[in-house]
């Protein structure tokens, strides 16, 4: 599972012409799933973006979390995450999980993310969006599951 934040002043998704999703101070967290990845890996992640510490505090520090700062996530499904890229000039999308799964997965996230923060709001899976955002520093994260909880792993051997 890979999970892009973004530290964002505003942010929203249009579909069909209609904003289906708008927060202001918060993230804009672009999720990627494979086929290998579960609710475990899920609640993970979800644990790490809620208490990634990047936004300032009163010394100028990334040192508060979205808690902190009552700050408000935008979730947006994509599989482009999962391109390969190794050959040709075509990308190729066969580690992106298949939609059924992707989706079980996806709700899985919103409905936890809502038991831990005030505003959640999401895009439309499988939808044509255009997402537009006010990036904060810039300050974008890489969540990649494979890395973390290898390094995870790695650590306690």
């Amino acid at each position: 599972m890979k999970f892009v934040i973004q530290r964002v002043k505003s942010a929203s998704v249009e579909v069909d012409k209609k904003i289906v999703g708008k927060i202001n101070k918060g993230f804009l967290v672009f999720i990627g799933i494979t086929h290998k990845d579960t609710t475990d890996i899920a609640d993970y992640l979800i644990k790490k973006l809620i208490n990634l510490r990047i936004f300032n505090d009163a010394n100028d520090k990334m040192n508060l979390s979205l808690k902190d700062v009552d700050g408000e996530v935008l979730l947006v499904s994509q599989f482009t995450l999962y391109a390969n890229c190794e050959r040709g000039n075509r990308p190729e999308f066969i580690d992106a999980a298949k939609a059924e799964k992707a989706k079980e997965l996806y709700e899985y996230i919103i409905k936890e993310c809502k038991k831990q923060l005030k505003i959640v709001e999401t895009g439309i899976f499988r939808a044509d969006m255009k997402v537009s955002l006010i990036n904060d520093g810039p300050v974008t994260i890489i969540m990649d599951s494979d890395e973390i909880i290898k390094e995870k792993r790695d650590k306690h051997e």
